[in-house]
């Protein structure tokens, strides 16, 4: 009787959180779904399982009664509770490591080399998996343990208002923006975004101007889907984003460094099929090997054999550019 209450105990305390008005009905539906595929996904003990998702449960409960404010850069927090490793946690026994790889680690001594020189890296990079931040860290700890812990992730409002993302998302280093998929929803608020936006970018200026930050952005503005025969593609990159980040380096005291960064990761915790606006996602989860490659460093200026006249069509034919070098590393996984 005894074991089957702790092997219970998390749907328990959901039920009783319900009946407190704790947590909203929605919120509560996704995180119980949430639960059995990632029970079923994981290869460890149930007792650890409960133990995860009631600690998940307290924190996404704390969210829903007293929303985080997230300022527009956010340091991780590890003092009073350690979100970060409760995300490398949650994250991890849904990873097969020994049948993940990294590659490019000559890139990556590189990188430390310009980081302890007060250079800056810029990581551009595809996106697939909400727990993109953890998978990262999980395979850069033991060997580059640094750029894991110091590596800053451009992040858009998802991430922090869906209070389920939410006690992931505090264990980041986060540089928070409204993404232009959202922007004009809902109309009203679409120039108090773009001005949070401006905000943001500044102290983006301010981290290149001080020199030594290295900084993950996915220039598509969202996750890698699936096309309609059921391949998943690396998402077209935005020109206006990487021109954002080549203009700011520019006026930067430091020099920084664009590498490009390619991530297999979409079977972990994958997106929903279509893309929704309302908040509150359903989450798919699954088990199995990742894969992540970063490149050598991008020449921003001499991309191309023959650069058009037109500023505006250089910008495009640039992010193409860095776009099919992301491309190319994330084909050859296959």
């Amino acid at each position: 009787m005894e074991k089957n209450s702790k092997s219970n105990a998390f749907l328990e305390q959901l039920q009783l959180a319900i009946n407190q008005n704790l947590i909203p009905k929605k919120s509560a539906t996704i995180l119980h779904g949430f639960y059995i595929e990632y029970k079923t996904a994981t290869l460890q003990a149930s007792e650890k399982t409960e133990r995860i998702f009631l600690t998940f449960l307290e924190l996404v409960i704390l969210q829903c009664t007293s929303p985080f404010a997230f300022s527009h850069y956010h340091q991780r927090l590890r003092k009073d509770f350690d979100y970060h490793k409760f995300a490398l946690d949650f994250v991890r026994p849904l990873i097969d490591v020994s049948s993940s790889s990294l590659q490019g680690e000559l890139y990556l001594e590189e990188m430390n080399a310009h980081l302890k020189n007060k250079d800056n890296v810029v990581l551009f990079a595809n996106h697939q998996s909400e727990g993109d931040p953890q998978m990262i860290s999980i395979l850069l700890e033991k060997k580059f343990p640094k750029i894991a812990e110091d590596l800053i992730f451009v992040a858009g409002d998802r991430v922090i208002s869906d209070p389920l993302a939410v006690p992931l998302s505090l264990g980041c280093n986060l540089l928070c923006i409204y993404s232009k998929r959202y922007i004009d929803n809902p109309p009203e608020l679409k120039m108090k975004k773009q001005l949070h936006n401006k905000k943001t970018m500044d102290t983006m200026s301010c981290l290149l101007k001080k020199g030594g930050n290295i900084i993950y952005v996915a220039p598509s503005g969202g996750r890698d889907r699936s096309n309609n025969k059921g391949v998943i593609e690396v998402a077209d990159f935005d020109s206006p984003s990487i021109e954002m980040f080549h203009l700011m380096a520019k006026r930067s005291l430091h020099p920084t460094h664009f590498y490009p960064l390619a991530l297999k990761t979409y079977a972990i915790l994958p997106p929903p099929k279509a893309i929704q606006v309302e908040l509150g996602e359903s989450r798919t989860v699954g088990y199995g090997p990742i894969q992540i490659a970063f490149g050598p460093e991008i020449d921003m200026e001499n991309y191309a054999l023959k650069k058009s006249s037109d500023k505006h069509a250089r910008r495009k034919e640039r992010a193409e550019f860095i776009c099919n070098l992301v491309r190319k590393m994330y084909n050859d996984f296959f």
